[in-house]
């Protein structure tokens, strides 16, 4: 009921903030071109009014002859082309949404999809209100977030080419003897291995070089993210984030960047599921079913929590590197963070000592995480809208 009821609240609003001439533009963006498609006010169907270059001359050529830009709302779908358009739309006048594609309503029986329909399909659903828009971050967010994310590439990257040396080296039989692995030892014993096969000598060589590089890369974009955070804005919260355990620059970082202003969620439950760490539910009559996490949202988040939350199967303490990271963070961060590491550890003992699988006490672990981040950055208070 509840669901239903909010609902029919977001349809009020939505009438009540657009005037009955307003123009609902559905566009269909790719690389080179743009379908577009208009609906009006009423339950008229939408109509493809044409396909035009990807240019911006040329969309705002078209979107003119609608009517006065402030009657004009338009929306895309988030995909590669970024938010270019809609920062360059909001510039000159217009309205204008990018669309989470997972959440577009769509009918099970259609088996038909064209670049037209999907135009007309957008324009319709956004008269409705049926759309739910993504948040837009700043420019120099968006810039840190992909630095970020060129350096979780990388990181992945690294790991991939590690493990094809170390299987290689298994195959033929070559166990490290040491304990820890890719540490200077590590690299020292790879470099003294020999083959008769000069082939396999090639690989092996290729091997530790391409370990090397990746490794020099990892360490060169991570130092450069560690600098250019200093003046971003969100620094300070970067800095907040770090008291927690578990919690370094690259982690805190990504928790920043992903999500850019947190007041878009009312409660620590509503970020839960953003980063889809709530479980699954279905319900029918008195009948209810718990399922596996949705997994959905945004991916990167809930790869950094689940990691962080590892760091929770030891004893609360406060060591030498988590003092130096709470260098001149606010006594409130610093309370949350120990009321974190104190909760959560309990949590995964309790959980443990009930027989609950590690995958799943460490997911349930990385969920209330998730939460003890939603409250550090509404006490910091170093949102952007």
């Amino acid at each position: 009921m509840r669901s239903v009821l909010g609902q029919s609240q977001q349809r009020e609003d939505w009438s009540m903030t657009h005037s009955n001439n307003t123009k609902y533009v559905g566009l269909d963006v790719h690389k080179d071109s743009i379908v577009i498609a208009v609906a009006d006010e009423g339950r008229a169907a939408a109509r493809v009014i044409g396909t035009i270059q990807h240019e911006w001359r040329a969309l705002r050529k078209v979107l003119d002859k609608l009517g006065p830009r402030s009657t004009v709302h338009c929306c895309y779908e988030a995909g590669p082309t970024g938010y270019g358009l809609a920062r360059s739309l909001k510039a000159e006048g217009w309205s204008c949404d990018v669309i989470a594609p997972s959440l577009v309503p769509k009918k099970s029986g259609e088996r038909i999809k064209t670049d037209r329909r999907d135009a007309v399909k957008l324009a319709q659903n956004l008269r409705a209100g049926e759309l739910v828009p993504v948040f837009i971050p700043d420019e120099s967010t968006e810039a840190i977030r992909d630095l970020e994310r060129a350096r979780a590439g990388a990181k992945k990257a690294e790991r991939v080419v590690r493990h094809q040396l170390s299987k290689f080296l298994l195959r033929h039989d070559r166990r490290y003897p040491g304990r820890s692995t890719w540490n200077s030892a590590h690299h020292a014993w790879i470099a003294k291995q020999t083959f008769v096969e000069p082939a396999q000598q090639y690989v092996l060589a290729d091997g530790l070089a391409a370990v090397e590089a990746a490794t020099l890369r990892v360490q060169q974009l991570t130092e450069r993210l560690r600098q250019l955070v200093e003046s971003w804005q969100l620094a300070p919260l970067v800095k907040a984030l770090q008291a927690m355990r578990g919690v370094e620059l690259v982690t805190a970082v990504t928790l920043v960047a992903e999500v850019a202003d947190y007041r878009r969620f009312k409660t620590a439950s509503d970020f839960m599921g953003y980063v889809g760490l709530i479980p699954s539910e279905q319900t029918s009559g008195p009948h209810r079913r718990g399922g596996p996490i949705t997994k959905t949202g945004n991916t990167h988040l809930r790869h950094v929590l689940i990691e962080s939350a590892w760091h929770y199967r030891r004893q609360p303490r406060m060591s030498k590197a988590l003092r130096d990271r709470s260098v001149g963070v606010t006594p409130q961060v610093c309370a949350i963070a120990w009321k974190a590491q104190k909760r959560l550890h309990h949590r995964m003992q309790r959980l443990i000592d009930r027989g609950k699988n590690h995958g799943e006490t460490v997911t349930a672990v990385a969920r209330e995480l998730a939460g003890f981040v939603w409250a550090i950055a509404q006490e910091e208070k170093l949102l952007v809208s």
